[in-house]
């Protein structure tokens, strides 16, 4: 599959929306045979009859695969068409480069223990959704894995950048993945584990305390106990103890109503 620096290659972008390209030029494709080509991307070398059931969910497989059949028909007469057929399956034509098989590439490599060097830009793009805009079941879902596999590669690249020494990149990763989802305890707590690592003990309680106070403020939970023992060795030399989770506070509608007082007549 060619690389996306290769503008001669076809691309398709399916994060921040649809877009086909060929020699760096768009290709006008209607929003109809978008929605074939996207899934085709998303879900190669499937079926005709699963295409199909995707594709048109509420109609009956035996007018769904006409549907499919007349779309792929409009598809191959298309100057550029990126589909391929062998038997039954459909997939995209291997020359094609997707941007979401780059994402998903570089979050197995990170997950199998490669260097995290030069997967900021590829992370960066995955700030983008997939195909926002679109609310096809199979797009909702889809958008939803991209999303958790995006933040909890960010997640090991900020581990991997710890144990390595490497303290900026490591608070860059967790940076980006608080970004993504602010009330993620994971990449808060990598956060301070990192200012710990660089002996920076104010940055690690600011870290905790900001985090802290947008937990309670906007689910009226505390950090969890894992979270608050990172800072416990910070604390005890100065004979204070690490904060602790407490109950969540009774909002106003929690509270029993008080019961009128009787007056004797």
């Amino acid at each position: 599959m060619a690389g996306p620096i290769d503008a001669g290659w076809p691309q398709l972008f399916l994060l921040d929306g649809f877009r086909l390209l060929r020699a760096g030029v768009p290709v006008l494709v209607p929003r109809g045979l978008q929605r074939v080509i996207a899934l085709v991307a998303l879900r190669p070398g499937a079926t005709r009859t699963h295409l199909a059931g995707l594709l048109w969910p509420e109609t009956p497989e035996d007018r769904a695969l006409p549907s499919l059949r007349t779309a792929l028909w409009r598809l191959r007469r298309q100057a550029h068409c990126p589909i391929v057929t062998v038997g039954d399956t459909i997939a995209l034509d291997p020359d094609v480069y997707v941007d979401v098989d780059d994402l998903v590439r570089t979050a197995a490599r990170i997950r199998d223990g490669g260097d995290p060097r030069g997967a900021d830009r590829i992370l960066t793009t995955g700030r983008h959704d997939l195909l926002p805009g679109w609310y096809d079941d199979w797009v909702l879902l889809e958008r939803e894995r991209l999303r958790q596999l995006r933040l909890h590669t960010l997640e090991e690249m900020a581990r991997v950048q710890l144990r390595l020494g490497r303290h900026g990149e490591a608070l860059q990763s967790a940076l980006e993945a608080v970004r993504a989802e602010p009330l993620r305890e994971t990449p808060h707590r990598l956060i301070v584990e990192t200012h710990l690592a660089e002996g920076n003990a104010y940055e690690a309680l600011h870290a905790f305390y900001v985090y802290r106070d947008l937990l309670l403020r906007d689910l009226q939970l505390e950090p969890s106990e894992a979270m608050c023992a990172l800072l416990g060795d910070l604390l005890t030399p100065l004979g204070r103890p690490a904060p602790r989770p407490t109950a969540p506070r009774p909002t106003t509608a929690a509270r029993a109503p008080r019961q009128p007082i009787s007056r004797a007549p």
